[in-house]
């Protein structure tokens, strides 16, 4: 059996939710696959969960561990070390993927050489259950990338060649919270070209503690990323007025950012699966 895809999967704090994650994985229909997670110095039992899993799938999982807290972009360069497959998947310590992901996008990157990576819709849920989901367009455009980030990150299957490209993530501190969006970015301005699936095959959790974590500086990192998008991808000036979202957004009061967000995401209601 071929190992064809790599997923690279950053943890912290996260021991309530990883066997939940785990589980997803190791129950997907396509088992072509190798596991590289890393804990980023948790405070709480996540090593140890992960450690369960390691030892229980020594053939299939690595784990590795940082000293101290570093970042999810440090953290997921240290596992792109150890990736020798063709394709490189991602995967959120504290969601699951539907059993069919991995062998639905990745045999769309096998019958479209055109596109390096691929990603699909998502499903929001919290304690409560699911609430809402996160589409894009299916072929974002540079213009569009200004205006939102255009891919799911935890759901992308990528060609490892074009993360090799463009030297995978870039660890400054700058572009923590949106080091997907960075990536992006910079995927685009090299002539690369990504698509989402118009299927939900991810189950992201979205609660109050992950609206906690979105504080002002991630907002500012954003407004970077936008600049850079901007010249990068050379838009018009005109774009620079979406620079000014995420400023504006992070001066909101909790609960009218909650309110806000939510009423961006599409209810459960309006699925189309």
């Amino acid at each position: 059996m071929q190992i064809r895809v790599t997923i690279i999967m950053g943890m912290y704090n996260c021991a309530s939710t990883l066997s939940q994650a785990l589980d997803s994985i190791i129950n997907q229909t396509y088992e072509e696959w190798t596991l590289i997670m890393c804990d980023d110095g948790s405070k709480d039992k996540t090593y140890e969960v992960a450690m369960e899993y390691a030892q229980k799938y020594a053939q299939k999982i690595v784990l590795i561990r940082n000293e101290q807290n570093r970042g999810l972009n440090y953290t997921l360069n240290r596992c792109l070390k150890y990736v020798k497959t063709e394709y490189i998947a991602r995967m959120d310590a504290d969601d699951y993927s539907d059993p069919l992901r991995l062998k639905i996008e990745i045999d769309f990157l096998d019958k479209h050489p055109e596109f390096a990576f691929v990603g699909c819709q998502m499903i929001c849920f919290d304690e409560n259950g699911d609430w809402g989901m996160v589409s894009h367009e299916s072929e974002p455009t540079k213009e569009s990338i200004v205006r939102q980030v255009p891919h799911n990150h935890p759901t992308i299957v990528i060609r490892k060649n074009a993360l090799d490209q463009v030297d995978g993530y870039l660890e400054d501190v700058k572009l923590l919270r949106v080091e997907d969006y960075d990536l992006w970015v910079r995927l685009y301005a090299s002539g690369y070209r990504g698509y989402n699936l118009n299927r939900i095959l991810y189950h992201f959790r979205d609660n109050r503690d992950a609206i906690r974590r979105r504080t002002y500086r991630n907002r500012i990192n954003e407004a970077r990323v936008k600049v850079k998008a901007i010249r990068y991808l050379h838009l018009k000036k005109i774009n620079y007025i979406y620079v000014l979202r995420p400023l504006i957004v992070g001066l909101l009061p909790t609960s009218v950012y909650r309110v806000f967000h939510r009423k961006n995401i599409r209810l459960k209601d309006n699925y189309n699966e």
